[in-house]
Order: structure tokens, then sequence, then C-alpha cells
């Protein structure tokens, strides 16, 4: 056994804390300078994550403390990416589960333990933001403990150490009345719980890899645990994936060590230390790298399959090409292949329609972050409305993905989100006060009555309701949910839009275009304020004749229109609709432009 390392992640419900957490731990090991500026949340480094404030990625970070090297995995905390958490697991002998002082165990946090208690691991439970003026520390710690029971942890599980803390202030501490310092009293109970891992030290080299990412001068880069053996650069390794199949052989070319947010080159790594190695083109996560005498791939736990559909296609309207450069189906295709490698939580296959990929995740969050992506990169592509991906049980019946929705409202506003959630099929279990004039609400909810409605979840509440889910498994179908009411304003010509124009098809409806928009035949440029579609003329100009009017014109003043975020978007379009996505602008179109073909459609779909 190795005292030299430990190997832990953090895990919890989004937004209790793990990264600022981080950002503490990395303050006081010394591992920056004392003037040093240092950003926060300095693991969320990802472009989408510091503009939607939440972790999407699990990152690897490390320092050193009283001469033990600390390897730690911060990871996401919302349901969408919780195959990013399963997967890093496997590589770490110990979690941290934080769980916030006034919210208490909430959906994402049964989901991580109910992961880290199946593979024997045993948590330290930190209740974070003990300093919160609503804060019930003992209350949490009781609810935590009948949650380990519920979710059949072992003695040995059980008996867990407690650790309060703050990590926006820098401290933790064993007991409430304890002197409120520094974080030393968290960073012993971890070295002193968490065991040391296992070393085969003069096994042959054996690394299962658990992260993938592309750098522009390495490629593709590798990152795993060394379960047995020591590695050096330039050493000669073979893939091994499933069935014991040899699929590639390769020599490392880099071998990288982690080091605060940075990755430091190293010529050799030790048994038990999490590495990252490039120099291999085709092996990805959830294979195995091992020395050539290595015949047997290590196994890795099955992973909680996706429950939400969409068709990616390569955008044709009008417009398409003058704004992102990637355009063609290939190219779409390659960047989804690659993102299926390395985002084990996300399955594609093409579709029976010619240039058309279904593209499978865990919810509109992640699909709505992967598409952002792509958009970001220079890609233009149509996307159809999410589908839930239903099954057939043992007796031939239709079953569908189900979730456990947690709401934590204000008391007024507990009888409307009580309604909206039946009405989306829901099933009230659990509704008690959480304190400080708020009720707690639990549902069991299909998947598919979620799609589009934290947006009204969030108008509902005026703002103030807090809403999370987990997946909570497949149940016999529930039958039709009431889907949009109002139908739209479909654009039957190309050009810009005209204010005059606008201005009359304002009593028709609500606009999601300005003057001056180019639009195009099929475009959807607001929603019509009856249940059916109607094609308008948005640019159609006031007609002039060559008599001179004896005063002026009046100025055209038109309402703002209504804008829609790309997650709202995917929710909004129905069966026949796709959103238009390009670097530039994000638009709602009919699937087939022209009117004479829509109708012809519609008749046969009739």
């Amino acid at each position: 056994m190795s005292e030299e390392f430990r190997n832990l992640a953090i895990i919890a419900h989004v937004d209790h804390g793990k990264t600022t957490l981080v950002d503490a731990m990395f303050k006081q090991s010394g591992l920056f300078r004392n003037n040093q500026q240092l950003d926060t949340c300095a693991m969320d480094y990802n472009e989408l994550e510091r503009e939607r404030g939440i972790t999407i990625l699990a990152k690897c970070t490390s320092f050193v403390w009283n001469g033990i090297k600390l390897n730690i995995v911060d990871t996401p905390g919302h349901a969408d990416f919780g195959g990013e958490v399963e997967r890093i697991l496997g590589m770490v002998e110990g979690v941290l589960l934080l769980t916030d002082a006034s919210e208490g165990p909430m959906p994402q946090t049964k989901f991580v333990l109910t992961k880290a208690l199946a593979l024997g691991l045993r948590p330290i439970v930190v209740i974070n933001k003990v300093d919160k003026h609503d804060a019930r520390p003992h209350e949490v710690t009781d609810e935590i403990f009948d949650l380990f029971v519920a979710l059949g942890a072992t003695e040995k599980q059980l008996d867990f150490p407690i650790i309060f803390a703050s990590g926006r202030n820098g401290w933790a501490v064993k007991n409430p009345d304890d002197e409120r310092k520094d974080l030393n009293p968290l960073l012993e109970t971890i070295v002193s719980h968490i065991s040391p891992p296992k070393i085969e030290k003069d096994a042959p080299f054996r690394m299962s890899i658990t992260m993938l990412e592309y750098d522009q001068y390495l490629g593709r880069v590798l990152t795993g645990k060394i379960l047995a053996g020591n590695i050096t650069v330039n050493s000669q390794v073979h893939a091994i994936r499933g069935e014991n199949k040899t699929v590639e052989r390769a020599r490392l070319t880099k071998l990288l060590s982690f080091e605060g947010l940075k990755r430091i080159p190293v010529e050799h790594a030790e048994c038990g230390d999490i590495v990252a190695v490039a120099g291999l083109q085709i092996a990805t996560v959830a294979d195995t790298i091992a020395a050539p005498e290595v015949k047997t791939a290590v196994k890795t736990p099955p992973i909680d399959p996706p429950t939400l559909s969409v068709v990616f296609s390569a955008n044709d309207s009008p417009l398409a090409g003058k704004e992102g450069k990637k355009v063609t189906s290939r190219i779409i295709w390659d960047r989804l292949v690659r993102e299926a490698e390395g985002n084990i939580s996300v399955s594609v296959k093409k579709a029976e329609e010619q240039d058309c990929f279904e593209v499978a995740g865990r919810g509109e969050l992640q699909l709505g972050v992967l598409i952002e992506t792509m958009r970001r990169e220079g890609f233009e592509l149509s996307v159809s409305r999410p589908k839930v991906l239903c099954k057939t049980d043992a007796n031939g019946k239709k079953t569908e993905p189900t979730e456990e929705l947690y709401g934590d409202v204000d008391d007024d506003f507990t009888g409307i989100v009580v309604e909206k959630s039946t009405m989306r099929k829901g099933s009230l279990f659990d509704m008690r006060p959480s304190g400080a004039g708020k009720t707690r609400l639990k549902f069991l909810i299909p998947t598919r009555g979620l799609i589009g409605y934290y947006g009204e979840f969030l108008t509902d509440t005026r703002g103030t309701g807090i809403m999370s889910r987990s997946f909570a498994g497949y149940e016999l179908h529930k039958g039709n949910i009431e889907g949009r009411t109002r139908g739209v304003l479909v654009s039957n010509c190309s050009g810009n839009a005209v204010p005059y124009a606008l201005f009359f098809l304002e009593e028709r409806g609500t606009l999601f275009i300005n003057p001056g928009d180019p639009v195009y035949e099929g475009m959807i440029i607001g929603e019509h304020c009856k249940s059916n579609d109607l094609d308008v003329n948005p640019t159609k100009t006031k007609q002039l004749t060559n008599v001179r009017a004896s005063g002026k014109d009046d100025n055209i003043k038109l309402s703002p229109p209504r804008t829609i975020s790309l997650e709202q978007a995917l929710s909004y379009i129905q069966d026949d609709e796709l959103v238009e996505i390009t670097p530039g602008s994000l638009r709602l179109r009919k699937r087939y432009l022209d009117q004479i073909t829509r109708r012809k459609m519609n008749r046969l779909e009739q």
C-alpha cells in the first residue's frame, strides 16, 4: 500500500458548493501565492460553465498537502450530466458528499450517493454553507443518515465522518462549536478516512480510461487511473475493448500529471496516480490501455441509458451558409461521433431520413449544451423537437422514463405548481413545509411532461422557486399530455421584415422578429393568438401614390419581440417544425418550407 496518493471525487447536488470548496483548497494548499489573483470557481473554466454558473464537465486537479498528493475530481451537480459522475467514480477510493445546510439532500444527492455506495465507496459527509441564516445542520445530518439507510448502505458506510464547512469563507470544523479557522480538519479527515490506492507495483502496466479530451497540440488526450505497474514516456502499449479485443497499438508520446489547474508533462508515473496520456488515435472512454503482455480488459460498470433524443440535420433554409462555415451533413456527423466518444451518456446514430442523425442524451440541458457548443464552433444545423425514448415491458406494454421532481416554492405558489404538474401527468407523493415560508413538493412525473416546464415554473413562482429532478426509472405510459395550444405565424415570402407589415401583424399574435430581420417562406415569425397556423406576409410595404398627403404619416411603434432561448425553442416547436441554429441566429421554421407541400403532408398524416 502506498501512502503517497489519495484519489477522491466531490459529489453533490447542483449549486451546493463543490467548485467553491475546491477554490478554498487551492488557496490554502500553497499552490498559489498569497497575493495571486484566483478566479471564483476556477475549475469552471469552460465558457458555457461560466455563463450558466454550473459545472458541465468533470475535471481533475491535484495538490500536495503534508507530503501527500491529493487527486481531486470536481463533478457536475445537474442530473443531465450524471454520466460525467458515473464514469469517474471508478477511479477514486473515496468521495466528499456535499450537502447544503439549508436545502438538505436533493434529487441529485440521492443519485450520486447511490452510485458511490454501489461501488463500495465510503463517503465523507460535508455539511456546507452552515453560515447561512436559514442553515439547519443537525436536521440535515439526520436527513442524510436516513438517506444512507434508505439506499442500503452497509454498516461500514453508515459510519461516515461529518464535517461542517463554509467553502466560500474557507473553513471547516468537526464540531459546530470548534474554532472556525481553515480547512485543515477536512484535509486531515480525507487523509485518515480515504484509503490509499491499492498498488500492484510489479504487475504489467494497466490503466482504465475515464475521460477523453481534444487538445489542439496533442490531439486526443485520455485520462484515467493507473491500476497496475508504472509507465514512462514512449512506452509501447495497446488498447483493449469489451471482449478483450485489441483495437489499437501505439506509443505514448506524452504523459501528463495534474497540478492545480494545469497539466504538467512528466517522464514517469506510478501506480495509483491519475494521469493523462496522448498518442492513441482509436482508444476511447471505458477502454483499457495496457502493456503488450496484458490481454484482459478492466471491467467497467454499466451507465444509465439516455432518456431523450433529437434529430440533427444540415441546415437547408434559404439563409444556410451565411453565418457558419461547417454546414455539410458529413462534418456534422463527424462532430457528433467525436462527442459520443468522449461523452458516454450521449449516443448517436443515423436516422431513417437521409442526412439526419438521432442524438440521445439525459435531458434538455445536456442536449442544449451540445447544440450551443457546436453553434459556437461554427456549425449550422436544424434540430427537431425532443422525444422521449420509450421501451416495452415483459407484458408487451409501453413504458416511458419518469423523473422525481422536487420543487421548493413559496407557500403562495403551491397551488399553481401542483396544478401545472398534475396537468403534465405528475403525481404528488410528498408535500411538507421547508421553513422560511416555503413548501417542498415531490412529484413522480414523465420525462416528456418536463420538456419546456422549467421556464413556465419560474414564471409561475415569480422567479423564486427552485426546481430539481432526477431519473427514477421506467413506468407504464401515462397517456397524452396536452402540448402547445396556439398556432404560429408563418412567413409566406422571402425578404426583410418591414415595420409597416409587422404593425398590422401584432394584432394577430406575438412576434419573434425585429424590423429588418431576414425572413423566408416557411419561417415562423410569431405566435398566433388562435389555435391554427396562419400564413402572413411580413415584407409587405405601404402602397404609395403620387397624391401628396396633407400631413406626415404617424410613426410606427412596435412592441418588443418575444425572445426565445435555445432550450425554450426546442420545447416550443411541434413535430412538423424545426429550430434553425447558426453561429449568430436562432430561428424557428416549418419542416416543409413550401406552403403547398405542408398542406399535402398534413393531409397524408391525418
